[in-house]
């Protein structure tokens, strides 16, 4: 992200502007939401994978989530993440291995995150809440690999809108039950505190078993909603669409 956006960023946030400037903003933003739109548009059904750009590749948690990748993109889905390094690109790496289909939804950030080597397409995002609907609008599930504030910013987010009944009770996977056990313990303390309800705690399941996520998403994705293969969509070419 340049400086004049990130200056356009801090002087957002600063409260009430002219009603000029705030047209113009909710029309920058509407903008970002139809070319998020019409880039991901063809990509059909997806399943989204969160989790650290700083794993490398001789990682565990970066193995674990390629093979993991790849296993899902066999489902017939598309591998979608937030198109960084570390275990995002392990992800889309993941569903290239296996032939499927993989893509993003980056980020622009003071230091610049570059999509990366295994996408088939991606979109630039300047607003994370602009980036955290196209990353729910299209997914049939959701794997929170292991990470830090952004993939708990995602993970939460998702956990929140399935459980108040904005999305339907997608599958969210949590992989690392070592990395995420005092989480978990802490998901145990809301609960204990009534914060949460009991039928909350159905809403994920934590593992470290590739084969246990996949008889899940083939479960609740597959059977319960009858998800199919998409059926191919012709671009229209006076809209300059293009899958």
């Amino acid at each position: 992200m340049s400086k004049e956006s990130n200056k356009s960023e801090i002087a957002f946030l600063e409260g009430p502007h002219s009603r000029f400037k705030e047209l113009r903003f909710t029309v920058e933003t509407m903008w970002e939401f139809i070319k998020g739109f019409r880039a991901l548009h063809f990509i059909g059904p997806c399943i989204t994978v969160f989790g650290s750009a700083r794993f490398k590749e001789d990682h565990p948690y970066y193995e674990l989530t390629r093979k993991a990748a790849a296993e899902f993109a066999k489902l017939g889905f598309t591998i979608m993440t937030g198109g960084g390094p570390g275990l995002m690109e392990a992800a889309n790496r993941g569903a290239k291995d296996v032939g499927g289909r993989s893509v993003a939804c980056n980020i622009q950030l003071p230091v610049e995150q570059k999509p990366n080597q295994y996408l088939d397409k991606w979109v630039y995002m300047k607003h994370f809440f602009v980036r955290k609907v196209l990353l729910v609008k299209y997914s049939f599930a959701f794997v929170v690999m292991p990470g830090g504030y952004g993939t708990m910013d995602e993970y939460f987010e998702a956990l929140t809108l399935i459980q108040t009944h904005k999305i339907k009770d997608f599958p969210v996977i949590i992989f690392g039950k070592e990395y995420y056990c005092k989480l978990v313990e802490h998901i145990d303390l809301m609960k204990a505190n009534g914060t949460i309800g009991p039928g909350d705690m159905k809403l994920y399941l934590i593992t470290d078993d590739i084969a246990e996520a996949v008889s899940l998403i083939s479960e609740k994705c597959i059977k319960t909603f009858g998800l199919k293969p998409a059926k191919p969509i012709t671009p229209i070419k006076w809209l300059l669409e293009h899958i």
